[in-house]
């Protein structure tokens, strides 16, 4: 359902911190005319954990309503399992496609803890449900057994893999159902994985350069392995400089310089430093970003 390249999206921001929508759906357009085939509102890139409730649900009706073409994957996680459920069925009523639930953070469940989170909010709803597997951010992997484990619940489809841990998803390529996907959840490894049997990627780089993501992603889906190796190498400095500080400092940044928004995410994150500047303003220049 949400195989090829599903983009991770800014929430922009005007001077005043509010949502920026007029750019907000200029950045929708922008996606869709490059090629991408997810878009993925309120997601962590999507500074979610800032979003009041009602700002989040009215980020995901703007996206919603301006695709004409790309599947929605609503943000919609929390470390609470009632408040995932009541942005999930929120979600739901504004139709989109499914819903990405990032895995429960700061108060680190067990892994049967983390099965119940998710048992219980594919329950609640009939879309699809991503698993989202951070644990850089969570402090918590969903390890293989657990991946697999919710796999066999009729209402999770996939999961978001950014644990970084090769060996972990390959255990999980190597033993999914067949309609299960698995989705790379870092830029840098998405040629890989895909190389493995991955379906698709959430990728951060794709707001600034959707068309080559797209490409690249599509080409190696099409065995097109060259192609798809030549792209991800130009794009390799990219994929780096966007993490130079954390996510997503260095890709508002990016998006502000190419007029989506003013560049500046809300606190508890800060504008991105010069030093910062000086490492990621060369690699846009670079790809005339």
């Amino acid at each position: 359902m949400f195989a090829g390249t599903g983009t991770a999206l800014i929430t922009p921001f005007g001077k005043d911190r509010q949502i920026d929508e007029e750019a907000l759906r200029r950045l929708v357009n922008f996606q869709e005319e490059n090629g991408v085939d997810v878009l993925i509102p309120c997601g962590s890139t999507g500074e979610s954990a800032t979003l009041s409730h009602e700002e989040h649900i009215h980020v995901v009706e703007i996206v919603r309503d301006e695709a004409k073409r790309a599947k929605i994957l609503a943000g919609a996680g929390s470390n609470s399992t009632s408040e995932a459920v009541m942005l999930s069925k929120s979600a739901e009523d504004l139709g989109v496609d499914g819903i990405l639930s990032i895995s429960p953070y700061y108060i680190k469940p067990t892994q049967e803890g983390l099965y119940q989170h998710y048992k219980a909010i594919q329950e609640a709803i009939d879309i699809p449900v991503i698993v989202y597997n951070v644990p850089g951010r969570t402090s918590t992997n969903v390890n293989v057994e657990t991946i697999l484990r919710l796999a066999e619940l009729p209402g999770i489809a996939g999961v978001k893999e950014a644990s970084g841990n090769f060996s972990q998803i390959m255990d999980i390529l190597a033993n999914k159902p067949s309609d299960f996907e698995v989705l790379s959840g870092d830029d840098g490894l998405t040629l890989g994985l895909l190389c493995l049997g991955a379906d698709g990627v959430i990728s951060v780089a794709s707001n600034c350069c959707p068309g080559l993501l797209s490409n690249m992603v599509r080409s190696a889906r099409n065995g097109d392995i060259s192609t798809a190796r030549e792209i991800h190498e130009r794009l390799l400095p990219l994929f780096s400089a966007l993490f130079c500080e954390s996510n997503p400092i260095p890709v508002k940044y990016a998006m502000g310089r190419m007029g989506f928004g003013d560049g500046v995410p809300r606190l508890p994150l800060t504008e991105l430093s010069d030093r910062g500047k000086t490492i990621l303003n060369p690699v846009l220049d670079s790809l005339g970003l």
